[in-house]
């Protein structure tokens, strides 16, 4: 008796995102803004058995290639997460994701009475990393640590 096997259409062009920690492919795509009006065709697996990590998420994007930002903002989820550039059916690129060394807009200082938080002020966060994986940052206004739960609450 043959096993069934699941399988995950190949895409063209566009982006693969693999090695995404087990069911945090939602919050990447929040992060991401998709789906939106441009992006056609998300492909979303979740929970997947891994040889390399016990189970994961994989996230296939079409006719999208994501920019150095975008990946810098993957990598707060998902830091051990791999992208593979697809051109016409064949990975043009692969690598792996990295944190910079600051963090800009995409995240909100958990300290209620930080600068940021205060809507007279129009003050983008900005956040240093301290650490990468898992990522812990520091608020550049009132030095508060932010740790990777408080990161993923953010996305959920």
């Amino acid at each position: 008796m043959k096993k069934s096997e699941l399988k995950i259409k190949a895409i063209e062009n566009g982006t693969v995102i693999d090695h995404i920690t087990a069911n945090k492919a939602l919050h990447i795509l929040k992060i991401l803004g998709l789906p939106d009006a441009e992006t056609q065709n998300v492909t979303i697996a979740m929970n997947v058995s891994s040889g390399e990590i016990g189970r994961k998420d994989i996230l296939k994007i079409e006719n999208r290639e994501l920019d150095a930002k975008e990946l810098n903002q993957v990598a707060l989820i998902a830091p051990k997460a791999t992208i593979n550039i697809i051109r016409d059916y064949k990975p043009a690129k692969k690598d792996k994701v990295g944190l910079p060394d600051k963090i800009t807009s995409i995240l909100k200082c958990t300290n209620p009475k930080c600068i940021t938080n205060y809507e007279n002020e129009p003050i983008t966060p900005i956040f240093n990393v301290i650490k990468t994986s898992p990522p812990v940052v520091r608020c550049h206004y009132c030095e508060k640590l932010i740790k990777t739960e408080d990161i993923e609450k953010q996305f959920e």
